[in-house]
């Protein structure tokens, strides 16, 4: 018998010190056996976005369309300045304390927590992933170094996040190209020809879909290789 996978979607909002913040929770489940959901999930994926844009990123929607399906809980986050509706994101001080208000509820499926974002949110993720007990760091489009400024690098946040990193970057990343990241302990996959926001242009040998498709491919090799 086919067994038929749904995708639950709840949302959250969570009090900060920084402000209230929401957490958009994609599950997956047997629809012939809900009560059964939270138990086959093996993981939480908690993924925020980046400084200017929010969850409806198309790397985060294409991660929480694709990974419950596969034992990964996704929690999609939006740190307070987004909930408030401001349009510039706070200092990175700010960022990291409305991510540190999230954790326990990030945590309390009681399933190990794989910190992750998008650009600003990945940096978030990387500093304060070993002090809050995280068990891995998703990077995606790691802001390496400000567009045309390479000395202005950021390499010392993703060294130091202290536990397992993968990044996921776009081949023409302004913020940073592949091969331009040093060498380090983390893993890394090239979505190519994929801007920051892994938009690929039309003259590309690959499409959209495809792009989207190499980014959920990746992440669930990793999850799938974490002890």
């Amino acid at each position: 018998m086919t067994e038929i996978i749904e995708t639950v979607e709840t949302v959250e909002t969570v009090e900060t010190d920084a402000g209230p913040a929401r957490v958009t929770w994609h599950r997956a489940k047997k629809a012939e056996r809900a009560e059964k959901a939270e138990q086959k999930a093996r993981l939480v994926l908690a993924v925020s976005h980046g400084a200017g844009g929010g969850i409806e990123a198309r790397d985060l929607r294409a991660l929480a369309a694709g990974l419950p399906a596969h034992g990964v809980t996704v929690a999609l986050v939006e740190q307070p300045w987004r909930v408030a509706g401001k349009k510039l994101a706070p200092a990175p001080k700010t960022l990291d304390v409305g991510w540190r208000g999230l954790w326990p509820a990030l945590a309390r499926p009681g399933l190990p927590v794989v910190a992750g974002g998008r650009s600003a949110g990945a940096r978030v993720a990387c500093r304060t992933a070993a002090e809050l007990g995280a068990h891995a760091v998703l990077a995606l489009s790691f802001p390496l170094h400000p567009p045309g400024r390479p000395e202005k690098s950021r390499a010392d946040e993703l060294l130091g996040a202290g536990v397992p990193t993968l990044v996921v970057q776009g081949g023409n990343d302004p913020f940073g190209r592949p091969e331009e990241f040093p060498q380090g302990s983390y893993e890394l996959v090239e979505v190519p020809y994929g801007d920051h926001g892994f938009a690929v242009p039309k003259r590309a040998p690959i499409d959209q879909d495809q792009a989207l498709a190499v980014i959920t491919a990746g992440v669930l090799t990793w999850v799938s290789s974490l002890g």
